[in-house]
């Protein structure tokens, strides 16, 4: 067998994912917040790249006859300031809706954060700003802290295990590890351990430290004394409270129907949460990519929220300055930080226009959703989406991903918008609702019982059936476990229950 060598020519064809093709990929998948943040830190990378604020006096002039802004009508035209930004802070695109009503021209978009809180403050002058005047809030962990660190001891081996089970707790200040795993895990006696928990479950509120709700409620009961054990075996069954077998509950208790009747009366009036208010981290404020807003005519424009979009420009100034007396690196260097920023430039002035072609599209198909709520939801998915804007299914996923638009229903996520259809009444799976719409509509009718009755899955079958939506009863009691609503004889019982309290 002879081995030789031998030259052959094939032609084949791949794509090369440059670093600045997977650059803007990754700008598209980003939401606002965190394409500035990707900008703040390109900034400190490239010394020609800078950000022109609202107050900046050095951003370069409009031209003498600015450009239109963009619409769905016709492409942008050109302007001064399109080669070094992306351009998009107020262009928008117009939806052109003709059945929907006549809004006022002084509806403004959503502002970012307050979804349409706003509109009754509107003409009454500017908000104050609350939080000033809030004090800030109190950490569970720190609060308990100084507590123990009060208490006679400290050095002792429980008072160290106590703080390290304050450690533990979650925010609602519930222990959920074992004091056998807790007692390995130290190394100590479980007597140690038993009584560290014993030290944290003294402190202030009532109820922290408790492994479970019989627990949370004992230590309140026995604070005010009210441990008996009458009390201790109606905790001890709190099971039969959530199936509404109260009658099964007295029986166990012992009790006749006055001592029970006061029992839940006292029952109610405890903390199944004690320390939520002090464990609660301030929530994040959610601001959204896009807002919609009315136009004049009873359509709707959308646009990128200006807010939170980064104005990059390119410093020539301070390009020239360097380049003209710099050594052969250091125009180099320049070089190749004035291709990098013209990138981010370009990159993110196609994120923008990707973003509004495809929230545009959205809106134009859930234009019912924007006027009547979930009801109006339309069956839609990404594919029908890409295709409508000659789009890849990909790129359209990333441009929905983490990004949110503020309209009158409120801050709604592009994602849940796409949603699959439930049959019509022809079972074509054509003219039916969207899953979502049948899940808000099960909702609606089971929050209506009280005046109906008590509905079971087949009847909700049949209400459905009724308004034109044809579905299983497998399937609707999947939405309805899905929106957490207990089955029909669980809210019978319930509702007995509440009518003879």
């Amino acid at each position: 067998m002879s081995i030789g060598l031998r030259l052959d020519l094939r032609q084949t064809q791949q794509l090369v994912m440059t670093p600045q093709l997977q650059q803007a990929i990754r700008l598209l998948a980003m939401s606002n917040v965190e394409v500035t943040e990707f900008v703040e830190q390109e900034l400190e990378k490239n010394p020609l790249l800078v950000i022109e604020d609202s107050e900046s006096q050095s951003a370069p002039a409009p031209p003498e006859n600015p450009a239109p802004p963009m619409s769905s009508e016709g492409a942008p035209r050109a302007t001064d300031r399109a080669t070094d930004d992306h351009g998009l802070m107020s262009q928008t695109f117009d939806t052109g809706g003709e059945n929907l009503v006549d809004a006022s021209p002084s509806d403004g978009p959503v502002p970012a954060g307050l979804g349409m809180d706003h509109i009754a403050t509107r003409g009454s002058g500017p908000v104050p700003d609350y939080t000033d005047t809030m004090a800030a809030p109190t950490n569970l962990a720190g609060h308990l802290r100084a507590q123990l660190g009060q208490m006679p001891g400290a050095d002792t081996a429980p008072a160290q295990i106590a703080r390290y089970l304050l450690e533990d707790l979650d925010e609602h200040g519930y222990l959920r590890t074992g004091i056998e795993e807790i007692a390995a895990t130290l190394g100590a006696e479980l007597p140690d351990v038993q009584a560290g928990l014993c030290r944290l479950q003294s402190c202030d509120p009532t109820g922290v430290g408790a492994r479970n709700l019989p627990e949370c409620f004992a230590l309140q009961l026995a604070e005010r004394d009210r441990l008996d054990p009458l009390m201790q075996s109606l905790l001890d069954n709190l099971n039969l409270i959530a199936r509404g077998e109260l009658r099964q509950l007295q029986q166990r208790c012992g009790a006749d129907d006055d001592d029970f009747a006061d029992m839940l009366s006292e029952l109610r009036t405890l903390d199944p949460r004690p320390c939520s208010a002090l464990g609660a981290v301030e929530p994040e404020t959610l601001i959204p990519d896009i807002l919609l807003k009315r136009t004049s005519w009873g359509g709707f424009t959308v646009e990128l929220n200006p807010d939170t979009l980064p104005r990059v420009l390119i410093d020539r100034d301070y390009r020239a300055t360097l380049n003209s007396g710099g050594c052969t690196e250091t125009r180099q260097f320049l070089s190749e930080c004035n291709a990098s920023a013209s990138w981010l430039i370009k990159s993110l002035d196609q994120r923008a226009r990707t973003i509004l072609r495809v929230a545009t599209e959205i809106v134009r198909r859930q234009e019912r959703f924007f006027t009547e709520g979930v009801a109006g939801l339309q069956p839609m998915t990404l594919k029908e989406v890409a295709e409508a804007i000659d789009m890849h299914e990909s790129t359209a996923s990333r441009v929905t991903s983490n990004k949110y638009i503020a309209t009158q229903q409120g801050i709604v996520e592009l994602k849940s918008f796409f949603t699959n259809a439930v049959g019509g009444s022809g079972g074509d799976g054509q003219g039916g609702a969207s899953a979502a719409a049948v899940r808000h509509r099960i909702k609606a009718l089971v929050a209506d019982e009280a005046e109906t009755g008590v509905l079971s899955d087949d009847a909700i079958v049949t209400a459905l059936h009724s308004e034109g939506i044809d579905i299983a009863r497998r399937t609707v009691a999947k939405y309805r476990k899905s929106l957490n609503i207990p089955s029909s004889v669980d809210r019978r019982r319930q509702l007995s229950v509440a009518s003879k309290r």
